[in-house]
C-alpha cells in the first residue's frame, strides 16, 4: 500500500513539474504570452481612450458575447461599442488582480473604475458619479494571437446593483439556508 502511494505521489509530482516546466516567461508558452499581452492592451485602450490599434489586437470576425444588447459581431461594430463606451465615461481605470492564460484563453479578474461622463440609468450613475465593477473577462485567441472571442461575467453584487430600485424586495430573496429549512419541512 506505501508503494503506490509514495508511487502515485511521484506521478503528481512529476506531472506538476512537467506542467510549470513551459517555455516562456512565468511558465506560459510564448503562444499564451503573446495572448495575455494582447487581452491586456484592449483592457488599456479603455483608460487611454485610443482605440486606433484595435485590429493589432481583435480579429475582424471576432464576437462580443457579452454585449447589453447581445452579440456585438466585427471588428467595425466592436469599434461602435468601444467609441459608445468611451462616449459614456472618462478616467477609466483598470486593476489586473489576476490574469490566467494558455494558449488559446485568457481569463482576467479585473476591478474596474470610471467616472460617468453622462448619466447612466442601467448603472444608477449621474453624470460626474465613480462607478466601479469587478468582473471576469475571457478571450479567446487564434493562432495569431488575436481575440476572436469575449465572454464578460460581473460580479453578483454588480449585476445586482443594476437591478432597478426594488426588485430585490420583489424577490423574496433571503438567507439561503432558511429557503432550505423551509423547502425541508414542505417535504414532511
Amino acid at each position: 500500500m506505501k508503494k503506490l502511494l509514495i508511487s502515485s505521489v511521484a506521478l503528481l509530482l512529476g506531472f506538476y513539474f512537467i506542467s510549470c516546466n513551459n517555455a516562456g516567461s512565468g511558465g506560459m508558452s510564448d503562444k499564451a504570452k503573446k495572448n495575455t499581452d494582447n487581452a491586456k492592451a484592449v483592457t488599456k485602450m479603455f483608460e487611454t481612450g485610443d482605440f486606433s490599434k484595435i485590429g493589432d489586437y481583435i480579429a475582424a470576425d471576432a464576437v462580443d458575447h457579452s454585449g447589453p444588447k447581445g452579440e456585438v459581431k466585427g471588428l467595425d461594430s466592436l469599434k461602435a461599442a468601444f467609441a459608445f463606451y468611451e462616449s459614456m465615461m472618462s478616467d477609466a481605470k483598470s486593476e489586473d488582480v489576476q490574469t490566467v492564460a494558455n494558449d488559446d484563453y485568457v481569463f482576467q479578474w479585473i476591478k474596474q473604475s470610471w467616472t460617468a461622463k453622462v448619466d447612466d440609468p442601467m448603472m444608477h450613475l449621474k453624470a460626474g458619479d465613480k462607478g466601479h465593477m469587478e468582473s471576469i473577462e475571457v478571450t479567446k485567441h487564434n493562432a495569431d494571437g488575436k481575440i476572436t472571442d469575449h465572454w464578460g461575467f460581473m460580479s453578483m453584487n454588480d449585476m445586482m446593483q443594476m437591478m432597478p430600485q426594488g426588485a430585490m424586495n420583489n424577490m423574496n430573496m433571503g438567507n439561503p439556508a432558511d429557503s432550505a429549512n423551509k423547502m425541508n419541512a414542505a417535504k414532511k
